[in-house]
């Protein structure tokens, strides 16, 4: 009886547990940020008020979590659950969803750098409607406070921009003790005190600009981001090449054991 020789395909086991190790922990990294979000929605209420979503005015740092950790539990399932069971469906949907979310990136990135104006009009626009809500939501109060303590700075464009604000606008319907004032955060840090003075910008905008000076930042937000844009535009730069670099590495690797799947169901 004369021998044949078979030539059987194998899937690689380096590439297989390579992917299913790297999308296990964007899965568990994905279903940490889902199950902050729902805390935090828990905590707010919000799951027991489903309609309360839409009360914000302004922004809810929740729906970053949510969107964040939904796209990372999605892609680290199909990536994970794809190479570990070789589920050819599961890896060619990876591969597509990984490709959308590059091209979206960079799409935006292109967008951004053309229509650097209508950016940065967007920008004010998204600021001084979140600092009309600020007292609504505890998570966008501390967002806006880490916002202007993080870049000194106070307001879109300046402090005048708090007067959008109900509680501290100057009008003479405002019986508030915040009136025509700001808040905390935009006050200058005195190295001497250890305890944070939340009072700090109680009344600053009745005063002239040359005292307002002396106690809080005067310069807005938006200026302030352009300035550490520019300062850091390397290492922003390099974020995103590494990150863009990431994907298409994952996709790269999807791919190549979907060949080696197709080629081994081949071979039968």
């Amino acid at each position: 009886m004369s021998g044949k020789h078979f030539n059987v395909h194998e899937v690689g086991c380096c590439i297989k547990y390579f992917i299913f190790g790297f999308n296990i922990i964007f899965w568990l990294l994905g279903a940490a940020f889902l199950s902050v979000a729902l805390w935090a929605w828990s905590e707010k209420g919000v799951l027991s008020n489903i309609s309360s979503i839409t009360d914000l005015g302004g922004f809810d740092p929740v729906w970053l979590f949510l969107v964040v950790g939904g796209v990372m539990f999605v892609l680290g399932f199909a990536g994970c659950i794809g190479a570990l069971r070789e589920n050819a469906f599961l890896l060619k949907f990876f591969s597509v969803f990984l490709g959308i979310i590059f091209f979206l990136e960079l799409t935006a990135g292109v967008l951004a750098f053309v229509f650097k104006d209508w950016i940065k009009d967007q920008l004010k626009f998204f600021i001084n409607n979140n600092i009309r809500a600020y007292r609504d939501d505890i998570d966008l109060q501390n967002l806006i406070d880490f916002t202007q303590d993080y870049w000194e700075c106070c307001g879109a464009f300046g402090p005048e921009d708090w007067n959008l604000n109900i509680y501290f606008n100057c009008t003479d319907t405002n019986l508030s003790r915040e009136k025509c004032g700001v808040p905390f955060s935009c006050c200058t840090k005195d190295p001497a005190e250890d305890v944070i003075n939340t009072q700090c910008g109680y009344d600053i905008r009745a005063k002239d600009d040359n005292e307002q000076k002396m106690f809080i930042h005067t310069k807005g937000c938006v200026p302030q981001f352009e300035k550490w844009l520019q300062e850091n535009l390397t290492v922003v730069a390099g974020i995103f090449i590494g990150i863009a670099l990431l994907q298409i590495f994952g996709i790269c690797l999807a791919q190549n054991l979907l060949s080696d799947i197709e080629a081994v169901r081949e071979s039968w």
